[in-house]
């Protein structure tokens, strides 16, 4: 059995700042040394991951950078062996991968708290202008569209790490099957209280095994279709453009909705709408 896994950086230990998981160019630190140190602990903990699920009987693994300009992860510290994905334009973007035959599981690494969480550090859903996701009434975050894609191709999500508010909706959600580490205890949108980073990394690791070997057992994450899927933003110019698309119905000043045949149509249909958001907001 091959696992894929998704490993973001707003979710592992250490990181409580936008200026930490922010290349240099993209607004980081000029010198980019604290966002050199989060990619270096984002690498190092799916590395972790990587090695637990090897030794807990994966025959492949491919760990997917599912952060920003996915350009993060630093491969020479990945396990020999192990393939990697880089690069944003990517199909299925934070769970590429899941599509290919033999693959048997989904990991998440570093992941956060859905938008609007209390305590969740860096809390927030695919960008800064998302307010709110919704499948069916239900709020959800990068971990339940993530997990819908995996469960449109009959893989399971297995394992989790990042902050412990994170934990506790995927534990809610995704189920209380899914093996979860929480590496960070939220105090604040930008505070944290962490473990050591090797203490982190070997939690992981042997998380990842566990969940691995357990796997067979894992049922993939899925809902009712068609699905009604609700999307709010931070402000009404949003809402105008998306409205515009066919198929998109305005629902109030800062919410639009659709209806989906399939978790894949939903996944691209929010992803899209989330491109036509980006609009300025000075006219």
């Amino acid at each position: 059995m091959k696992v894929v896994i998704s490993v973001d950086m707003e979710g592992v230990c250490g990181v409580t700042s936008w200026v930490q998981v922010s290349p240099p160019e993209f607004g980081g630190l000029v010198n980019g040394t604290e966002y050199q140190a989060a990619r270096e602990r984002m690498t190092r903990e799916a590395a972790a991951a990587a090695e637990g699920a090897l030794a807990g009987g994966a025959t492949g693994v491919l760990v997917n950078d599912s952060h920003d300009g996915m350009r993060n992860l630093l491969p020479d510290l990945l396990p020999e062996g192990v393939r990697y994905t880089s690069g944003s334009d990517k199909p299925l973007s934070m769970v590429q991968g899941v599509q290919e035959p033999g693959v048997g599981a989904l990991l998440f690494v570093g992941y956060h708290a859905r938008a609007g969480s209390v305590r969740g550090p860096l809390a927030h859903t695919w960008n800064g202008f998302i307010r709110n996701v919704r499948v069916n009434g239900r709020d959800t975050g990068e971990y339940g569209l993530n997990a819908l894609v995996a469960g449109h191709y009959g893989v399971p999500v297995v394992f989790a790490s990042g902050d412990d508010v994170a934990m506790a909706e995927v534990g809610n959600e995704l189920g209380e099957g899914v093996v979860r580490v929480a590496v960070k205890e939220g105090l604040s949108s930008f505070a944290a209280v962490h473990l050591h980073p090797l203490e982190a990394q070997r939690l992981i690791r042997e998380g990842a095994k566990r969940a691995v070997q357990a796997a067979s057992e894992g049922k993939p994450y899925r809902t009712t279709w068609p699905a009604r899927a609700e999307l709010s933003f931070n402000h009404q110019a949003r809402a105008d453009q998306c409205e515009r698309v066919p198929g998109v119905e305005r629902v109030d000043g800062v919410t639009v909705a659709w209806e989906s045949p399939d978790a894949l149509h939903l996944f691209q249909t929010f992803r899209m709408l989330a491109k036509v958001a980006e609009v300025r907001l000075d006219g």
